[in-house]
């Protein structure tokens, strides 16, 4: 009995590695090598012509220091670049709650011969070019587009001076929630659709009102989906750098912006690291919160 209960222990393992060494081992060299290589390269100096300078001096001692750390907290140009993408990336998120909330909650409650054509047609962008679906609002947002010389002649009628809508703030929200808004749809869709119709039939037989029925019931059961769908938009939001360099100008740059430049431009890639580094912490803060938060709580 003892070598059949162990040679079962053995295949128990084996199966448990098969299952969990793949993504493991994906991880591991996806993201965590890279990321001590990451934190190696912030506490090195920059070279003469850019990348990094040896490890070592001339004189056989260690070429690291702190100071692009310091950098960092030192000049508040980085620190603001880095607080406004963090207001992008809530901005965008509050919007594509905003937006995507009754959609899902429409194809959620649609009839199921529907259901898979409405979600066919929430990721249909997913089929075209990113960049070319991003270029495609700098036509919509032109100061010769049909939308900005319809803002401009209400304003006119209402005596307010003429608005640029392209290369602002502005544009680069509309861009991050045009781009987001699926990641969004999706998790709230696979949560609603699993609710129970006869929760909200209940409530509204001991007359609960269409708001009372939401509020009380259809909103707290979504929550895990509205967390999922936060955190699916907030983290790529806030690293994105593509939509502010097509559609924003040159005040609308966020830390994705700046960690390009700092690599392909300056070439200073120990100060870019440490960019890195922030962005990358600043990521894994957001969705241990959204798991926190997530994580159902046990009744006393």
């Amino acid at each position: 009995m003892s070598k059949l209960s162990n040679a079962a222990e053995k295949r128990g393992r084996m199966a448990r590695w098969l299952i969990s060494g793949p993504p493991l081992f994906y991880l591991l060299l996806f993201f965590a090598i890279p990321s001590l290589i990451m934190v190696f390269a912030s506490v090195r100096y920059a070279g003469d012509y850019g990348g990094l300078a040896p490890v070592f001096d001339e004189a056989g001692k260690l070429n690291l220091t702190l100071e692009n750390f310091q950098r960092f907290t030192s000049d508040f140009i980085y620190t603001a670049i880095f607080l406004k993408s963090l207001m992008y990336a809530l901005v965008t998120t509050f919007c594509c709650l905003l937006m995507a909330y009754p959609l899902a909650l429409l194809i959620a409650r649609s009839p199921k011969k529907y259901r898979d054509l409405l979600i066919l047609l929430v990721i249909l962008p997913f089929w075209s070019n990113f960049l070319i679906r991003v270029y495609a609002w700098m036509i919509i947002l032109g100061p010769q587009s049909g939308l900005t010389q319809a803002v401009n002649y209400i304003l006119g009628l209402a005596g307010i001076e003429p608005v640029r809508l392209l290369f602002t703030g502005f544009s680069v929200i509309v861009g991050l929630v045009y781009v987001h808004l699926p990641f969004m749809v999706l998790p709230l869709y696979a949560n609603l659709e699993k609710h129970d119709p006869a929760l909200v039939d209940a409530a509204q037989d001991l007359g609960a009102s269409a708001w009372q029925r939401f509020w009380r019931i259809t909103f707290p059961l979504s929550l895990p989906g509205v967390y999922a769908g936060a955190a699916l938009v907030f983290i790529p939001a806030l690293g994105i750098f593509a939509v502010s360099d097509i559609l924003g100008g040159t005040g609308s740059d966020m830390i994705g912006n700046v960690i390009k430049q700092q690599f392909l431009e300056t070439r200073d890639w120990p100060f870019g690291s440490v960019l890195s580094i922030v962005l990358t912490v600043a990521a894994l803060i957001a969705a241990g919160i959204a798991v926190l938060v997530a994580r159902p709580r046990r009744q006393a």
